[in-house]
């Protein structure tokens, strides 16, 4: 924004400073004047030795008196007013200037992070006040914008390898066929149809990911219980064709949300919970809970033991955590990552916690819908 020129902050400080002090002199010298009028002349209270010669006058000629009081008066304030003046000016811009210093340093660190240097830290030292809290929050803010950067950057730099996997995979399977005209593409029909179908999952996992992360859906009151309802009957084939038995409970559990994407969310950790199981006999369980102020989902499974190292790579984009048990449907790894995204544009918090007796315990937390939104609109979730 364009901005007309105007003063600086530290002369505007300055001003202040001595606009005040010499206030505060002017209010000084009148209080003196006020009291030589009142008690020299009357003789109410006896004058000093130096003003005896002024309490004789006045005893023959009060105006002659005064003027003469006021001649030797005025002289004295008015260098006491022009030293307050000099030493206001010159005391306010060094004041002015040492509390303004922590800004210079602030606005160096705000110009740089501008030009893309988000590294840099104004890390200002001394007791905490305003300036220091202001440069605190500062840091916090570069130190969030640095982290997200960076989670852009690999996310990106994913996604080009993930799209190109399958590009790279067709362009070779269309070489083969043009250099062999004679041979049976019934089984390259089907391998391109194959990558084909991975390629579309990508590009829609993609584009899920980009509409949660930009919260551009509409909040309705849904309840949270009738949506893990539907996406474990969804799941039930897949659960079944694993030897995977999932088993749910709960109350209900009224949130407010876009009942598209919390069933996405719920779906995710249900298929993962399912493919990355035991490879016999394995079990699910999908709860919901509800408290005064939020309701909660949580999705467990059997498998192998996982160390928390593994547990909190989980929700990265693109990773598939090899060394959990299933790998024959490894998705496109934006599974976990999904969920994350659609969990903080509901305003909740999701917590993966590895089960002491092997396999992934998953809990959502979402703010309670209101009763008021429940009366008006009705609970969505069927």
């Amino acid at each position: 924004m364009d901005r007309a020129p105007g003063l600086s902050v530290r002369l505007k400080l300055t001003l202040s400073y001595t606009g005040f002090l010499m206030c505060a002199g002017a209010l000084l010298l009148a209080a003196v004047w006020v009291l030589l009028l009142r008690y020299g002349p009357n003789g109410a209270i006896p004058t000093a030795p130096a003003l005896a010669p002024y309490d004789i006058m006045i005893r023959g000629d009060a105006l002659v008196a005064l003027r003469i009081l006021w001649s030797a008066f005025a002289p004295v304030a008015a260098i006491s007013l022009a030293f307050l003046l000099v030493f206001g000016l010159l005391g306010g811009w060094i004041l002015a200037g040492r509390m303004l210093a922590p800004l210079t340093r602030i606005t160096d660190a705000t110009r740089m992070a501008a030009n893309g240097s988000l590294s840099h830290r104004i890390r200002l030292p001394g007791r905490r006040d305003e300036f220091r809290e202001l440069a605190d929050a500062f840091d916090s803010m570069l130190g969030q914008l640095e982290a997200q950067v960076a989670e852009q950057q690999r996310f990106a730099a994913n996604a080009s390898h993930e799209l190109r996997t399958p590009l790279a995979i067709t362009q070779t399977l269309l070489d083969v066929a043009r250099k062999d005209p004679n041979r049976d593409n019934s089984e390259l029909v089907n391998r391109l149809r194959v990558v084909n179908t991975r390629a579309i999952d990508l590009t829609e996992a993609l584009l899920l990911l980009s509409r949660a992360n930009q919260r551009a859906f509409t909040r309705v009151p849904v309840d949270l219980s009738l949506i893990a309802e539907e996406a474990t009957e969804t799941l039930l084939p897949l659960a079944e064709k694993h030897g995977v038995t999932v088993e749910t409970s709960g109350d209900m559990t009224p949130t407010s949300g876009s009942h598209a994407l919390l069933l996405q969310l719920i779906t995710n950790l249900v298929h993962n919970a399912i493919v990355h199981n035991l490879p016999e006999q394995g079990t699910v369980w999908v709860t919901t809970r509800v408290h005064p102020k939020s309701v909660v989902l949580t999705v467990e499974n059997t498998g192998e033991k996982l160390t928390p190292q593994i547990v909190s790579t989980l929700i990265e984009p693109f990773v598939r955590g090899t060394e959990r048990i299933r790998t024959d449907h490894n998705g496109v790894g934006l599974g976990l990552a999904i969920v994350k995204s659609i969990t903080q544009a509901h305003d909740g918090t999701l917590t993966l916690t590895p089960r002491a007796t092997g396999g992934l315990r998953v809990t959502v937390q979402l703010p309670a819908a209101l009763p008021t939104d429940i009366g008006s609109q009705g609970l969505q979730g069927y």
